[in-house]
């Protein structure tokens, strides 16, 4: 077991190594770009909608957090919500619509022009979200996207894609965790007293 521990903890360190240089090819003006889309959407009094499923719904859920609630400085809430969180309303979709339909059903009820919607994808193949990034489009909202694979689905819908691009599924998150907490803080900046 010590073994595996300390295996897990090299992929992780070199993970990061690796988002550093990915960064600085592309990546930085994709993670600057994010914090600019959520910031001008935030003071335009839009809304920032988030989605995922499994990790990626814990992921949403934390973003909202961090937002609603603050990454480290004292500022106005900002309104964020992550569609993963209401039960009564997914299971009901699910029932009645299916699965895929989801997070659809909710852009549709909830995100106006103007809103940006955080759609997150490890496979960037999710049909949920990839519904719910096609119908935010069409109602005119930014579609920001967080995948895991280069060239997927999602990341053609996007007006904006941070893709790890990592070949497991956990690394990918880690990317992307670490990448979004980059992101609410560069929001943040803007919101401080």
């Amino acid at each position: 077991m010590d073994e595996a521990v300390k295996k897990q903890i090299a992929e992780a360190i070199e993970t990061h190594k690796k988002m550093v240089a990915e960064l600085q090819i592309n990546g930085i003006e994709t993670v600057i770009a994010a914090a600019e889309a959520i910031t001008k959407t935030l003071k335009q009094n839009g809304r920032v909608y988030i989605c995922g499923n499994g990790g990626s719904a814990a992921d949403a859920q934390h973003i909202a957090g961090e937002l609603v609630g603050r990454f480290t400085r004292e500022r106005i809430g900002l309104p964020a919500v992550a569609l993963s969180t209401d039960t009564s309303v997914i299971t009901g979709i699910a029932n009645d619509y299916g699965y895929e339909k989801v997070f659809s059903r909710q852009v549709e009820a909830l995100v106006r022009q103007g809103d940006l919607l955080w759609a997150i994808s490890t496979s960037g193949a999710s049909a949920n979200v990839i519904a719910a990034a096609e119908l935010a489009k069409k109602k005119g909202a930014c579609v920001l996207a967080f995948t895991g694979r280069k060239d997927s689905k999602l990341e053609q819908i996007a007006d904006i894609c941070f893709c790890a691009n990592d070949r497991t599924t956990a690394r990918s998150q880690e990317i992307g965790q670490l990448a979004y907490h980059i992101i609410c803080d560069l929001v943040e900046q803007n919101f401080c007293k």
